[in-house]
């Protein structure tokens, strides 16, 4: 009996599991559309021209929030007011509007990988050097490795060896890190390097990156402690950091399986996701955050049809049958979207009230592992959740939702006020100390990626602010 039963439910849990999935990536505005094909494609769903609460199931005028919902729950003003807020009027409706929509963030403009790599170094390398970066960067593989010898670099472009040497250099500190490497090995030790100027390396990393990547790879640990004559906690550790944080293909971590977009697209935010403001419009009160249902009425399974299918010859039981379930499971699966949006959203929130209110320098350092961790849930379901989502923040500004667990968001914003203040140049050295006095200890070498991350010129060629005497 128990066999039959795991048979039954397997499918639509899995089904129901999936299509969650599904939903939980879409933006507001997929979310819209997909509702919409769904009503016009299946006749046992329906849309009850009624606002209703899409948390609570309160009827609600017209306009306007759940006044149940929408109010705090408790007396502390730093706890936030989620809900699930069904409603079209952030929507733009005309000419006039789009003209005083408010301020936007656009994300870069879609690139290949050399042209991506080569954007962040050009400013680092010598002109006469940057034949030489163009012609390494054209060829590396799809999974960013390099794919020609020195030796033909130096007799194409007639230079020393030290020169294309210090070239590659340059491209394999560049983001993705390791892309440019000869060898997975080569850009593993690299990441290495570049993670230590900020971070604790476990020992035997390196080891085991330049002799123990045969055992390591067929999980053969023992012997690999006995090689390394450590013991196999050491190893185990070792191990962990490799596979937390190195990727011996450097393109694959940044790129995913699309390392090479084709078609350059820009993304502009025009419709948040989620809207922030202040309870009342007043600072010293909650947060309020709404979490946009983008439909004007209630979705239901159509009762008259789940009754109607008692009525019908057994040929087309089955076929309405098949919609009652396709309708109920979208229903369902919509709710649970809600309510995963709405937990992420109270704690993401009450984590990065400070950067919400006061800037992006005031962001805390939060990952997606982190929040999954807290709420119970797989890192995936928080990287769905996350994936394409915007912003309205109380300022108007729109940011992408990612933006909450960008590590270094807050240091880059330190760096680019340091640099607009600057009376002269400074180097990055010198910006690095600076930054240390703000609380940011990052290495020289991390300024230079932060700032070439930012477009902002190394100091020998930005232009030295002039002031009247």
């Amino acid at each position: 009996m128990f066999q039959i039963q795991s048979h039954a439910l397997r499918p639509l849990t899995t089904a129901h599991l999936a299509q969650t999935m599904t939903l939980l990536s879409m933006t507001a505005d997929e979310l819209r559309q997909e509702i919409e094909g769904e009503l016009s494609a299946n006749p046992a769903l329906e849309m009850v021209e009624e606002r209703r609460c899409p948390t609570c199931n309160r009827l609600l005028p017209s306009r306007g929030n759940c006044p149940v919902c929408s109010c705090p729950k408790s007396e502390d003003p730093e706890e936030p007011v989620v809900f699930i807020s069904p409603r079209e009027d952030f929507t733009p409706r005309s000419d006039h509007y789009a003209d005083s929509m408010p301020e936007i963030d656009q994300p870069a403009l879609g690139a290949d990988l050399p042209t991506y790599v080569f954007q962040q170094i050009a400013a680092e390398l010598e002109i006469e050097d940057r034949p030489i970066a163009a012609y390494l960067l054209t060829r590396l593989d799809d999974d960013g490795l390099l794919m020609v010898d020195i030796q033909e670099m130096v007799r194409y472009f007639h230079v020393p060896p030290s020169r294309v040497e210090n070239v590659l250099s340059i491209i394999k500190h560049a983001n993705p890190v390791g892309v440019g490497s000869r060898s997975p090995q080569e850009a593993l030790l690299v990441q290495v390097e570049v993670l230590s100027e900020n971070q604790f390396i476990p020992d035997f990393v390196v080891e085991i990156i330049m002799n123990g990547m045969d055992k390591l790879s067929r999980h053969q640990l023992a012997e690999l402690a006995h090689q390394l004559s450590a013991s196999t906690r050491k190893v185990q550790e070792a191990v962990r950091f490799i596979s937390e944080n190195l990727n011996p293909f450097p393109s694959r971590s940044h790129w995913g399986d699309v390392r090479q977009p084709t078609q350059v697209t820009l993304q502009v935010y025009r419709r948040p996701d989620i809207i922030i403001n202040y309870l009342n419009n007043d600072k010293n009160n909650p947060l309020v955050v709404e979490i946009i249902m983008p439909i004007y009425g209630t979705l239901r399974v159509n009762p008259l049809f789940r009754q109607s299918i008692r009525q019908v010859d057994s040929e087309k039981q089955n076929a309405w049958r098949n919609d009652l379930e396709k309708a109920s499971l979208l229903v369902k699966c919509i709710q649970q979207r809600n309510h995963t949006m709405q937990r992420l959203m109270q704690r993401v929130v009450s984590i990065q009230r400070d950067a919400i209110v006061r800037g992006e320098r005031y962001l805390q350092q939060l990952t997606r592992a982190e929040i999954a961790v807290e709420l119970e849930v797989h890192e995936s379901t928080i990287s769905r959740a996350v994936s394409s989502k915007t912003v309205q923040l109380p300022n108007g500004r729109i940011v992408p939702l990612s933006s909450f667990f960008d590590r270094s968001l807050n240091a880059r914003t330190v760096l680019c006020e340091l640099i607009s203040e600057e009376e002269k140049p400074m180097s990055d050295s010198e910006l690095a100390r600076l930054m240390a006095a703000e609380g940011f200890k990052v290495a020289r070498r991390t300024v230079a990626k932060y700032r070439a991350m930012e477009g902002i010129l190394p100091a020998h060629l930005r232009t030295t602010v002039s002031h009247p005497v």
